[in-house]
């Protein structure tokens, strides 16, 4: 319950970001209008969940970004474009705290948590105003290009803080009686799932999914997705945005679930895993 709360309160403040930043002189009202409701479904549900764990806090901060996504989505029916706006920024704001408190806490692991939520709105917006070009084909397809290149560019922030840890576990958690290899393979486990256990047969198929679908499968996706605007060819585009929708999803759920298979750490498990993953690509 925690694991979906916690991916609830990223998906809304990530959602809420991407809103913000979408031109609403060229994307018509009823996308935010539409979306705005899906923020309100987000917020609520999480909300709802919230009350399950205790968490006094994120229910009043959920509840408030449910109340405001509710009355953006009135005023963007009324084509009111700048305050809608206004309630997405504060929406978001609200998401964004319920992000970061949730759970203890660094500032990295909430930096980190911020552009999960981030990269999942992203993600799930582009699909969604790609889908919108149903509704209105005259739309640019310059609008698409940007919001798929707005998703590119936080998947480079995060991907640079995950190797960014990935070489700070190397650096201070080497054993001198470890295999190079080992340490390699101990600072990736350690930077993908955010604590300085090994992990066990479960784990490691986790760690695979999170570095296949989410870490490295996700650009491939948005790129082909940003190509295929040069045919040009906006549904297809949209296409390939259904499966990196479900790629960054599956991505970012196995890296919270990651840090929860983490078992006491022990040099000879990095090297069974290690040999694992060797007999496994051979």
């Amino acid at each position: 319950m925690n694991l979906l709360v916690d991916f609830l309160c990223r998906f809304s403040f990530g959602l809420a970001v991407a809103l913000c930043i979408t031109p609403s002189t060229l994307v018509p009202g009823g996308f935010f209008r539409v979306n705005t409701l899906v923020l309100l479904g987000l917020t609520t549900f999480a909300a709802l969940l919230s009350t399950t764990l205790g968490l006094s806090v994120n229910i009043w901060l959920l509840s408030t970004a449910a109340f405001v996504a509710w009355f953006g989505s009135v005023l963007w029916y009324a084509d009111r474009r700048l305050a809608g706006l206004v309630c997405c920024v504060v929406a978001a704001t609200l998401c964004g705290v319920a992000t970061v408190q949730f759970g203890e806490s660094t500032i990295a692991q909430a930096g980190t948590r911020m552009l999960s939520g981030c990269l999942i709105g992203f993600t799930v917006n582009a699909m969604l105003l790609g889908h919108w070009y149903l509704n209105a084909p005259g739309m640019r397809v310059d609008v698409l290009r940007r919001s798929i290149d707005q998703t590119l560019f936080i998947w480079g922030l995060l991907f640079c803080s995950v190797v960014a840890m990935v070489i700070w576990h190397f650096s201070t958690g080497e054993h001198a009686n470890a295999t190079f290899s080992s340490n390699i393979f101990r600072a990736v486990t350690s930077a993908t799932s955010g604590g300085t256990g090994s992990l066990d047969e479960t784990g490691l198929a986790l760690l695979w999914l999170r570095w296949l679908a989410g870490l490295l499968g996700l650009p491939v996706l948005l790129w082909m997705s940003r190509m295929t605007l040069d045919i040009p060819n906006t549904q297809s585009a949209t296409g390939i945005l259904y499966v990196a929708c479900l790629a960054v999803i599956l991505g970012e759920l196995t890296a919270q679930l990651l840090g929860m298979t983490a078992v006491p750490e022990n040099i000879v498990g990095h090297q069974n895993q290690e040999k694992i993953l060797t007999e496994g690509t051979a």
